[in-house]
């Protein structure tokens, strides 16, 4: 399965899309209702309102790449409680959702800002 690095921006859009929108409608709805650069580093993921089908669109320096994941029997967890209507994931994030988990209860550990041992 391909997953994007570490490093990557990831921004979820809430709302339900149509899955009939390829490449062109999506990069339209970052740019129109997300008010973000498709042309960036980052990795803009959509789904349907069945939660079924996740389409995920990021601009890989000379040409946009589309990837799907459709589930046959169960659905994803789609974030419906946030309050806004793009919500920023990490990695760890996006394979919790992939794997079926509820993003809004899942927390993993906080970070500590050490920065040296002794």
């Amino acid at each position: 399965m391909i997953r994007p690095g570490a490093d990557a921006r990831i921004h979820l859009y809430r709302e339900a899309v149509d899955m009939r929108k390829s490449i062109n409608g999506l990069v339209a709805i970052v740019e129109a209702e997300m008010a973000l650069d498709p042309f960036s580093a980052q990795l803009f993921i959509f789904c349907n309102r069945q939660r079924t089908l996740i389409k995920m669109v990021a601009w890989e320096g000379n040409g946009f790449a589309l990837l799907m994941k459709r589930l046959d029997k169960s659905r994803f967890q789609w974030p419906t409680a946030l309050p806004l209507s793009v919500v920023e994931l990490n990695t760890q994030q996006i394979d919790w959702l992939l794997a079926g988990y509820n993003l809004t209860v899942m927390q993993g550990h906080d970070r500590l800002p050490h920065h040296r041992v002794l």
